[in-house]
């Protein structure tokens, strides 16, 4: 008699499967620590030929002086090391430029950069989703067509382009321009919301069009399916079979978009955080390289890399509870 295996659990089945992406993101992050430091080190001058190509005079030993403070006249790969080391420890080293530790100067950009993501992702899906369906639906009407070049439109501007038409109809049509000084929600919650409404819709615009595009792809192939012709031969309401049943069943693609789109902000808001003036991660990140203040771009890098695996994990995780036939296992 042929025994039989049972299958695990669902729940384990999906313990077992976090534990592996997990196990798989940790070896990511370290190949990733590798590549940032390695390419750190190959890009020409450090910190010490900066200062002094600013200050106009060369002293080879005032130099090794101070490349010695810093650790960068050691090995590469004994620099490295002791990078790690540090990170297990909780300790993100010390800035080159500001002589202070690298958490007190990476942590108040945090919450600059993730909720200008947050705001631009929202802004995206509320803008995004319910286009894509009504674009769907109203298939090859000029409702739909003027959609679609509304997305394109979305594609083809670059949010820090339009960011700065923003700020010049404010100011050509209502004589106001928005606040360019960051003002915390702490101490103006309006003018804070107003500060970050503005580059959240251009930033959220153009991540709406590529969602638009997907939903309505996806929506339109899934209601060639069979299981939508029956639910329409039933007569039900045809709201009611475009949300609940089409939709949740075309939702998997645009979920994957909406994570990837979100990883992206969290790094790729350079212009755009330089534009309105906000003291984000993408923009510092940047000053940072140009200085190359190793320990603060490599933390930086390290946390964008960290939101990318987690975002991506959490969408995966998400397919399992839009989609029912979706199972973690072997």
């Amino acid at each position: 008699m042929r025994s039989s295996r049972r299958s695990p659990p669902k729940e384990a089945a999906t313990r077992t499967y976090v534990a592996r992406r997990l196990a798989i993101a940790a070896l990511t992050l370290l190949g990733m620590s590798v590549i940032i430091f390695v390419l750190l080190r190959l890009a020409p001058g450090n910190m010490v030929d900066i200062l002094f190509s600013t200050g106009g005079y060369v002293s080879e030993s005032d130099k090794q002086s101070i490349m010695k403070e810093l650790g960068i006249d050691r090995p590469v790969w004994i620099q490295y090391v002791d990078w790690l080391r540090e990170i297990l420890t909780g300790n993100l080293g010390k800035s080159y430029r500001y002589d202070l530790p690298a958490w007190e100067i990476i942590k108040p950009l945090l919450p600059v950069t993730i909720e200008l993501a947050i705001l631009s992702t929202i802004i995206a899906v509320l803008l995004g989703v319910p286009t894509g369906v009504i674009s769907a639906v109203r298939q090859d009407t000029t409702l739909d067509y003027a959609l679609r070049v509304f997305s394109l439109a979305g594609l083809s501007m670059p949010s820090f382009w339009l960011g700065m038409v923003i700020i010049l109809v404010l100011v050509g049509w209502l004589g106001w321009i928005p606040p360019m000084t960051y003002v915390s929600p702490t101490e103006n919650l309006k003018i804070h919301l107003v500060q970050f409404l503005l580059p959240a819709l251009a930033v959220g615009y153009r991540s709406s069009a590529l969602i638009t595009r997907i939903t309505r792809s996806a929506l339109l192939e899934v209601m060639r399916e069979d299981y939508i012709r029956t639910a329409w031969a039933k007569g039900q309401s045809g709201w009611i079979v475009i949300w609940r049943h089409a939709l949740k069943n075309a939702m998997l693609p645009v979920i994957t978009v909406i994570g990837i789109e979100f990883a992206f902000l969290i790094g790729g808001l350079v212009v755009t955080e330089t534009v309105f003036n906000l003291p984000g991660v993408a923009r510092f990140l940047v000053e940072a390289v140009l200085w190359r203040d190793y320990p603060v771009v490599q933390n930086l890098v390290m946390f964008i890399a960290i939101v990318v695996i987690l975002s991506n994990l959490f969408v995966d995780m998400l397919y399992g509870w839009l989609d029912p036939r979706v199972r973690y296992g072997d």
